[in-house]
């Protein structure tokens, strides 16, 4: 059975309204947010969604009220914080999609995947759901980009780069796992690159490796 199916990486998704910037600040409560996203960037980076509201103020040298302002609960700075993140990656696997070597393309966006997944703890807990709700509120965003990146899978699989008996289904868990194993070994960046060249060495497609999954 052959799992490629049309995937569609251009269709314009609605963007969740909980995390969308106001279009009627002052430049100064422009510039306050844009500080305030951005320490709270590398707070849920480094801790989660447990890093607490009093330290991101104090990383963007604004008061809690502050942020309270912009973003009234910790969720909604979170996933403010998690779809900035989601859209740049189905930014660069847009960017991805015309690349001359399909196989290639898909590799080096798991790879940032995975490897971005080692390094900010948020991304890991949002896309694997570890103690954080805020996906389903982002459903759209994260729909496109399974969208995104089940394109770059269908055209690797085209140019027989990649087997053929996975989709998109199978790939995200592949990656949100890895996420999982990374997280057990934060800092072990050689570890991290096995784990990632053994999960790309099983998605090459070849003579032994098409066809459907053994379940036996």
């Amino acid at each position: 059975m052959n799992a490629k199916k049309t995937a569609s990486a251009t269709a314009p998704i609605p963007r969740s309204g909980a995390a969308a910037p106001p279009t009627a600040l002052r430049a100064d409560a422009r510039r306050n947010r844009a500080r305030v996203l951005k320490a709270a960037q590398e707070a849920f980076a480094a801790e989660g969604p447990a890093a607490p509201l009093d330290e991101i103020a104090r990383r963007a040298g604004v008061g809690a009220g502050t942020v309270y302002r912009h973003f009234p609960t910790k969720e909604a700075l979170f996933e403010a914080v998690i779809l900035s993140r989601v859209q740049e990656y189905v930014e660069a696997a847009r960017e991805l999609i015309t690349d001359q070597d399909p196989g290639k393309a898909l590799f080096t966006f798991i790879q940032r995947m995975i490897h971005e997944g080692g390094l900010k703890k948020d991304l890991a807990d949002a896309l694997t759901g570890a103690g954080c709700d805020v996906m389903g509120a982002l459903s759209g965003v994260t729909k496109e980009l399974n969208d995104s990146v089940e394109a770059l899978l269908v055209r690797a699989q085209e140019a027989g780069a990649v087997r053929d008996d996975i989709g998109i289904t199978e790939l995200m868990t592949i990656i949100a796992s890895a996420f999982l194993a990374n997280r057990a070994h934060v800092g072990d960046t050689a570890l991290h690159q096995r784990v990632v060249t053994v999960i790309l060495d099983g998605l090459r497609g070849g003579p032994t490796k098409t066809g459907e999954i053994s379940t036996q």
